[in-house]
């Protein structure tokens, strides 16, 4: 294997429930798993929902903590849109273009887990916005 692979690891309650939501809802699939850890190939990517006992609760908003991907084809973006809706996955943000008409432009849509991590997922029409871009100040929503 010579590809860098990104992992992440998060909190949940319920390994059945965390199973459920993202390899049949956002069709992650399935590696190893005990009673307080299940390792999910997101795209090629290792998640780790580790159990956890302390109170999770929803972020106010979607800042400062998300984590998702970026599509290089907009085909797969709308694929894993269409799938989404199609498994009635809870959209935190719903799709929407941001910046349109500026070399960041993007397309982009949040989905809230059943822990309330957030997860979000773009499509940039100009790859170079991805890391570069740096004349322009705008991240996010907030300028």
């Amino acid at each position: 294997m010579s590809q860098t692979l990104f992992h992440l690891a998060f909190p949940v309650t319920d390994i059945a429930q965390t199973k459920a939501y993202y390899v049949d809802g956002l069709g992650c699939i399935p590696g190893r798993e005990n009673h307080h850890a299940l390792i999910l190939n997101l795209y090629g990517h290792q998640l780790v929902a580790h159990v956890t006992k302390e109170p999770l609760i929803p972020q106010q908003t979607i800042y400062p903590r998300h984590f998702g991907l970026i599509f290089t084809q907009e085909r797969d973006w709308q694929d894993l849109l269409e799938r989404a809706q199609q498994k009635q996955l809870l959209f935190r943000e719903e799709t929407k273009n941001r910046f349109v008409g500026s070399p960041l432009e993007h397309r982009t849509f949040f989905l809230e887990d059943p822990f309330y991590n957030l997860m979000e997922f773009k499509y940039y029409r100009h790859p170079e916005a991805i890391f570069g871009s740096y004349e322009h100040m705008q991240i996010g929503d907030r300028t």
